[in-house]
C-alpha cells in the first residue's frame, strides 16, 4: 500500500510560571478519536487553507516565518480550548465586516493575534505505516499572553496545567515528552540551533542538532 502523505498540522505549547514551578497546558483527546485516543497532547491540528489569510487586528510577525502555521496553532487551541493568544490591543485595527469564530473571539478578548508569540522548537512527522499522517511543527507561547477561560471541547477534555517537572496525568506518546522537553530548554534559554526533527520507521528515532540518535 501507498504511505499517506502527511498533511500540515501545527501545536501550540503554552508554558507558565508559577510560585511552584513551570506549568504546560495539557489535553485529553476523546477515547473515540482517531489519531491518538486517550492521549494528553498539546492544543493543535492539521492546518487548513484558511490559515494562510491575514486576521482582521493581526500584529505583524517580524520572522514572517511559518505564518499559515502559526495561525493554525493558534486557531485550533482557540477551538480546542477557549483561548485566545496575543497582545492587548486598544482599538481594532482590521475590517469591520464578518469575522470569523478566532477572529470575533480575540475582538470579545480585546486581544490582537500575534503570530510573532510563537516560537519553533520542533516538528513531527507521523510514521509510514499510520492511515492517518501529519507533518506537524511545535510552536511555543508565554501563557501569560493567553486570554480567556479554559473550555474543555470533543476533541480535547480534563484539560489543565500541569507541572512540567511530574509525571503527566496519563497516558502520552514519546513525541508529546520530546516536544514538551524542547520547548522547556528553549524557555530556559537553551534552545537548539536548529528545530529538531521526530520521526518513526520501526523504531524511535530522534534527530538533534542534526545528528539522529537511536
Amino acid at each position: 500500500m501507498k504511505p499517506v502523505r502527511p498533511r500540515d498540522a501545527a501545536s501550540l505549547i503554552l508554558l507558565r510560571e508559577r510560585e511552584s514551578g513551570l506549568e504546560v497546558l495539557l489535553g485529553r483527546r476523546g477515547k473515540g478519536a482517531r489519531f491518538m485516543p486517550g492521549r494528553y497532547v498539546f492544543p493543535g491540528g492539521r492546518a487548513v487553507p484558511e490559515d494562510a489569510r491575514r486576521w482582521a487586528d493581526e500584529l505583524a510577525d517580524p520572522a514572517a516565518e511559518f505564518l499559515a502555521l502559526k495561525r493554525a496553532a493558534l486557531r485550533e487551541t482557540y477551538e480546542e480550548t477557549g483561548l485566545v493568544v496575543g497582545e492587548p490591543r486598544r482599538t481594532p485595527t482590521g475590517p469591520n465586516g464578518a469575522l470569523s469564530p478566532v477572529e470575533a473571539a480575540y475582538r470579545a478578548q480585546g486581544v490582537a493575534p500575534a503570530p510573532g508569540l510563537l516560537r519553533l522548537v520542533g516538528r513531527a512527522i507521523t510514521p509510514t505505516a499510520s492511515p492517518i499522517r501529519f507533518h506537524a511543527r511545535f510552536f511555543l507561547a508565554d501563557g501569560r499572553h493567553a486570554a480567556g477561560r479554559l473550555v474543555p471541547c470533543e476533541e480535547l477534555d480534563d484539560l489543565h496545567w500541569h507541572p512540567v517537572e511530574g509525571e503527566p496525568p496519563g497516558l502520552m506518546q514519546n513525541v508529546t515528552r520530546f516536544m514538551l522537553r524542547c520547548a522547556v530548554e528553549a524557555w530556559r534559554g537553551a534552545p537548539p540551533e536548529n528545530p529538531p526533527l521526530y520521526w518513526h520507521r520501526g523504531r524511535r528515532s530522534l534527530v538533534r542538532h542534526g545528528v539522529p540518535a537511536h
